[in-house]
């Protein structure tokens, strides 16, 4: 009897085990008969004090504190985060972060690197290789590459530079510790800024040229010393298959890798087949993706940081509720700043965001009040906040609540390459991403960082139609991931066109972008 009673307890126990299996991504012990199963999870873990101050283990506890006030400080701010990013995802930025120590500037195995860029071949597979990304489009579309490019580095084993231009100093502190992101002055290859969709050294056009097979099997040694990746809101066809299996065991055996997009790409890396296994143990949320790479990564300097303190404990820290309202209008979708201030309110009356003002000056003393409310309005322009602020200057509201509005800057204009610009648009997005609640414009980067860093689903304000107020005013974020844009349209394992959309269970479309995809759990 006892060797049948095994086997039945074996077979019981089989889908358990797979199911285990199948989990990696939880940080729990399971017992089973004695064996012990260590899984990561991403909320098994109860923060204190101390994770707060490391976002959970996110953080690596080896910089100076006075040297970025931000990094330590930033997330006691925001109400404690409910996702705790996995055991295993702190377990690979640690590795990265002793990767980008031993192969970053001015060590010996980026000297050797650029001797065999120097020489514009590729002669054989280095001990280092490398992504280097160039700013390109507004501060918003900048960070959400980043963060894609960083994602895209860590699955390939390559050490992620940033092109600085003078417009991004003094804006984020170093991630890495005891190196820097930063590519050298000096670094072979000029004119980073100037690559383009036609550029000849592009993917897509050694591709069309036949200077790159798209064959696994070629030899390293026949490929070029770097190729440019044109990951931009215009890429074509040939420049698309960045997103299939063949096309990056080619590219990963290329030493040096140019990067420019304006666009959430990271998406897209969820659709490579080589990369499920490990994407799905470092996210076992899907929707926390940019929320824990962004806190990672960026850090504001002390400068902004000063920005982001002082308006904070003045104008937002005192209130019971912080309500972020971003407004960004687009040429192509014009609409007057009357209609499109309805718009907003019509949003914050449906989801019951903003309480509603007494037409009549009385106040019902049954639903008084003294809870207070603060808004936070980010935008170019003053008029939304100007009209805001006299309603509730006017009027009482019918909760008895009392509301401030505070706009920090109106610039008119973007000014991506003014540093000044930039330093101010980075304390705003910081501003909202210490809001309770958010509501958001449609298609805009801006407010994605704002909604990736916070954690939070905002309420998206739809695209106005014909120069009107959009109907229904607004939706909720089904998650908290930025949209992918532009994303393919090509099934590299069909080898057709097909809805991406569609094709895989945690990828679904956009609210705000009909065409984009984004993040789901």
């Amino acid at each position: 009897m006892k060797p049948l009673l095994l086997l039945v307890f074996c077979l019981i126990s089989l889908p358990v085990m797979f199911y285990l299996s199948e989990h990696r991504s939880m940080s729990s012990v399971v017992w089973l008969q004695g064996i012990s199963v260590t899984l990561h999870q991403e909320d098994s873990r109860t923060p204190n004090k101390q994770t707060d101050k490391f976002i959970g283990g996110l953080l690596s506890p080896s910089f100076d504190e006075e040297s970025c006030l931000s990094r330590y400080r930033s997330a006691l701010l925001r109400k404690e985060s409910p996702h705790l990013p996995s055991s295993y995802l702190i377990e690979r930025l640690r590795k990265y972060e002793e990767l980008h120590k031993k192969c970053g500037p001015n060590t010996p195995l980026y000297h050797k690197s650029i001797i065999q860029l120097n020489l514009g071949q590729s002669i054989e597979l280095m001990d280092c290789n490398y992504l280097v990304w160039t700013p390109f489009n507004g501060l918003g579309n900048r960070m959400l590459t980043i963060a894609s490019a960083f994602l895209y580095a860590v699955l390939t084993n390559r050490i992620l530079l940033i092109h600085q231009t003078v417009d991004m100093v003094d804006l984020f502190c170093e991630p890495f510790p005891d190196s820097t992101w930063i590519l050298p002055s000096d670094f072979p290859i000029k004119n980073l800024t100037k690559l383009y969709q036609g550029s000849e050294t592009s993917y897509g056009n050694m591709l069309k040229n036949k200077q790159i097979k798209d064959d696994v099997n070629v030899p390293s040694n026949s490929l070029p010393a770097y190729v440019y990746l044109h990951l931009e809101h215009d890429y074509q066809h040939l420049d698309k298959l960045f997103f299939c299996e063949k096309n990056q065991v080619v590219l990963q055996k290329i030493n040096w890798l140019l990067l420019q997009s304006d666009i959430y790409f990271l998406p897209g890396l969820f659709l490579v087949p080589q990369f499920e296994d490990e994407l799905r143990w470092m996210f076992p949320a899907k929707e926390t993706v940019f929320h824990h790479l962004g806190r990672y990564l960026f850090h504001p300097t002390n400068t902004v940081w000063g920005m982001i303190t002082r308006y904070h404990t003045a104008y937002l820290a005192g209130s019971d509720e912080r309500i972020g309202i971003q407004v960004r209008v687009f040429s192509r979708y014009p609409i007057s700043a009357e209609d499109y201030l309805k718009q907003i309110l019509m949003c914050s009356q449906q989801e019951s965001l903003l309480p509603e003002i007494n037409i009549n000056g009385t106040l019902n003393p049954t639903k008084s009040t003294k809870k207070s409310k603060a808004v936070l309005i980010t935008s170019l322009y003053p008029e939304y906040s100007e009209k805001l602020k006299s309603m509730y200057y006017e009027h009482t509201t019918v909760t008895g609540e009392t509301v401030s509005v505070n706009q920090p800057t109106h610039e008119v204009q973007q000014q991506t390459e003014k540093q000044f610009h930039n330093q101010k648009a980075l304390a705003e997005m910081y501003l909202l991403s210490y809001c309770d609640v958010l509501i958001t414009t449609g298609w805009s980067t801006f407010g994605y960082i704002g909604q990736g860093l916070a954690g939070l689903k905002p309420w998206i304000l739809l695209t106005p139609r014909d120069q009107k107020p959009a109907v229904p005013p607004c939706t909720r974020a089904v998650s908290m991931e930025p949209c992918f844009q532009v994303p393919p349209t090509y099934d590299c394992r069909a080898k057709k066109n097909a809805d991406l959309g569609a094709l895989v269970r945690h990828v679904t479309h956009c609210e705000d972008v009909e065409q984009g995809i984004k993040l789901v759990d």
